[in-house]
């Protein structure tokens, strides 16, 4: 009888095999070669990773920047407000103590004249023992009298007017409160907006931060170390220069105004107060503070106003060169005025 091998069964173990040594030979092969052929770093997906999250955190302060702007506008309609109510409150208590007070007056001459005028004038009269006493006496009351019906008279005009700076006191505070509510919601939204760029610039190493902050808006060091050529166009424009460039390398923060952090309009209007110069608040409102002139006449002093929509401003200092509070996380630096589109220049 013929005898019949069993086939050999597998170990159970394929990657001792040789064929399957053979394939993975062959992809690290493979792997080396495009290894070769990829540049040092972040491969090509990565880089545009990159790009993508700056292009997003960029529109992200863009978009803080305008939510800003329109904070500051309310908080400067909110003090005005405040102010109002304050006076309005000032003036309702004043007038609420001169009624108190002529209430007083009035109520002690009807006291008066009702403990005199208690007994008939004509048994008065008769009682008396000096009759010319007694006229002198009923003569002063009729006078008396007199005064306090137009002491009364005064004293419901003046109720009036009380009433009315009530009326105008409670409307300015239901105002002021609609404007906290709103101040509370923009604050919120810009809160919103820089999370959401701080959780994106996280996904970048702070080697990759610190390149996206260098090509972002930042101009040559060396040229920006020679910054501020040119005669500024009044002793005030001057003098506000003088200013910004002290406040070099203070941080950015939304809202504020110095004097140790700004935001771009925050910066502007303490370096004119700085001059003894008063501009509005906001970089919109700063547009037409003054009178506007070519980007190509630019002064010392001019503030320069970005993006159509005038939501950032910087301050020219001569030679191509502006300084204004970028962003948060990047402090008050030089960077070119041609950094972003110029909508107009203005000379305050």
């Amino acid at each position: 009888m013929a005898s019949h091998r069993s086939p050999r069964r597998s170990s159970g173990r394929p990657w001792q095999s040789p064929a399957f040594r053979a394939t993975v030979l062959s992809a690290a092969a493979g792997a080396t070669a495009v290894l070769a052929q990829t540049p040092a770093g972040a491969e090509p997906a990565d880089e545009a990773s990159r790009a993508s999250v700056s292009s997003r955190v960029d529109g992200l302060y863009a978009q803080a920047e305008k939510a800003t702007e329109r904070y500051n506008a309310v908080a400067e309609r909110a003090g005005s407000l405040r102010e109002q109510v304050e006076h309005a409150q000032d003036r309702v208590a004043r007038g609420q103590a001169k009624v108190n007070r002529m209430r007083g007056g009035l109520a002690a001459v009807a006291g008066a004249q009702y403990r005199s005028g208690g007994v008939d004038p004509a048994l008065m009269l008769m009682l008396s023992s000096d009759p010319d006493t007694y006229l002198d006496r009923a003569a002063v009351l009729d006078r008396i009298g007199s005064r306090q019906a137009t002491g009364l008279g005064q004293l419901q005009r003046a109720q009036r007017a009380l009433d009315q700076q009530r009326t105008e006191a409670t409307g300015k505070l239901d105002r002021l409160r609609s404007e906290q509510r709103e101040l509370k919601k923009r604050k919120a939204g810009v809160q919103h907006k820089l999370a959401e760029a701080r959780r994106l610039l996280e996904k970048l190493t702070p080697k990759e931060r610190a390149e996206r902050e260098r090509g972002s808006r930042a101009g040559d060091r060396a040229q920006a170390g020679e910054a501020g050529g040119g005669k500024a166009s009044s002793a005030h424009a001057a003098s506000a220069v003088s200013a910004v460039k002290s406040a070099l390398g203070s941080p950015y923060s939304w809202g504020a105004t110095g004097p140790n952090s700004f935001d771009c309009s925050g910066l502007m209007q303490w370096a004119y107060s700085q001059a003894g110069v008063s501009i509005p608040r906001t970089s919109q409102a700063q547009r037409s503070a003054g009178r506007q002139v070519p980007l190509s006449q630019a002064k010392p002093g001019d503030l320069v106003l970005y993006r159509s929509d005038a939501s950032h401003v910087g301050m020219y200092v001569g030679n191509d060169q502006v300084i204004h509070a970028p962003h948060p996380g990047a402090p008050v630096r030089f960077d070119p005025v041609g950094m972003m589109p110029v909508s107009s220049v203005t000379r305050p």
